[in-house]
């Protein structure tokens, strides 16, 4: 039998860039760590893999046993991704409000998914809600773990080894560091991390303007995958961040396409809010400091979406 390294080797040791074009002079250096070369073009993949680690090491998800999750797209695909290379079953709930590839990319690594319907194709704090309960509903039979996501503290750990890595590819020079909000656990992880090695780093936090519930807005439809669910998540503190930056559908869709556009970072929408945020802080910071920031997904998983769908005519 092979007893080499598996994909789940390839999780993590992303590169780093620094933007070259969309930075006007008299700004922070902007440096962006591609997530988005880990195996499923994801982020999530390093939380994935620690969430079902833990669970088998503690007994919680049984060899043959059923992972359960709700997720708008990137985290089931992740799921996928670690449950197939380790021998689960996996049911994820999703919805036709996130795009087509991610629900493709679920079932092509063997998952059933199970979709909740959207109003329009757009994140709403109702549809999260769905999704949780036919989730919750779906791990009450015998032999599954649940990994839920928004309460599980293995999905923030999962994160720290990015924090590391970032801090050295850096130079060990971070002033501010930029993450849009979801689950809030890899703003939570890295942040614990930074702050570690540098009790100075600013940490800002970005949700959709659309639906700023951490800045004490009201819940609002928006379309920027992945954060954004419309409620406080639970593993959510304001000592997390600093500051929070409230960023539009529009600006963060037009930043993603000016991203593969003018410096050839093919993204997201949740990356486009990240960079739209960034660039913000590095104006204020000014020359000599350095901002940082995750593409947390590629532009492969929205080529059927508005984001990019017009660019492919």
């Amino acid at each position: 039998m092979a007893s080499g390294p598996t994909t789940l080797a390839s999780v993590g040791n992303t590169p780093v860039i620094e933007l070259r074009q969309l930075v006007p002079g008299g700004c922070a250096r902007v440096l962006v760590k591609l997530e988005s070369h880990n195996p499923t073009g994801s982020m999530k993949d390093r939380m994935a893999l620690a969430v079902v680690q833990g669970a088998a090491a503690a007994g919680r998800l049984a060899r043959g046993g059923t992972l359960v999750e709700y997720t708008g797209g990137s985290t089931g695909t992740s799921l996928a991704f670690v449950c197939a290379a380790l021998g689960y079953p996996a049911t994820l709930v999703t919805s036709d409000a996130f795009s087509r590839e991610k629900r493709d990319h679920m079932r092509a690594l063997g998952a059933t998914v199970v979709e909740i319907p959207s109003e329009g194709g757009r994140t709403t704090k109702e549809l999260i809600q769905r999704m949780i309960d036919k989730a919750g509903e779906l791990a009450a039979a015998p032999g599954t773990f649940y990994a839920d996501q928004f309460n599980n503290p293995q999905a923030a750990a999962g994160y720290a080894p990015l924090a590391r890595e970032l801090w050295e590819q850096s130079g060990r020079r971070i002033d501010a560091f930029v993450q849009s909000v979801g689950t809030a656990q890899c703003i939570k992880g890295v942040a614990a991390v930074l702050r570690e090695l540098d009790p100075q780093i600013r940490i800002a936090a970005v949700e959709p303007a659309e639906s700023a519930v951490l800045s004490g807005g009201a819940a609002g439809a928006h379309k920027i995958e992945g954060v954004g669910p419309g409620f406080v998540p639970p593993m959510w503190t304001a000592a997390i961040a600093d500051e929070i930056v409230q960023v539009s559908t529009a600006q963060a869709k037009e930043m993603a396409r000016r991203l593969a556009r003018d410096e050839a970072l093919f993204a997201g929408t949740s990356t486009g809010a990240n960079v739209f945020a960034a660039l913000r802080l590095a104006r204020q910071l000014g020359p000599g400091r350095t901002v940082a920031t995750l593409a947390c997904d590629s532009g492969l998983k929205y080529l059927s979406t508005d984001l990019y769908a017009s660019a492919s005519r």
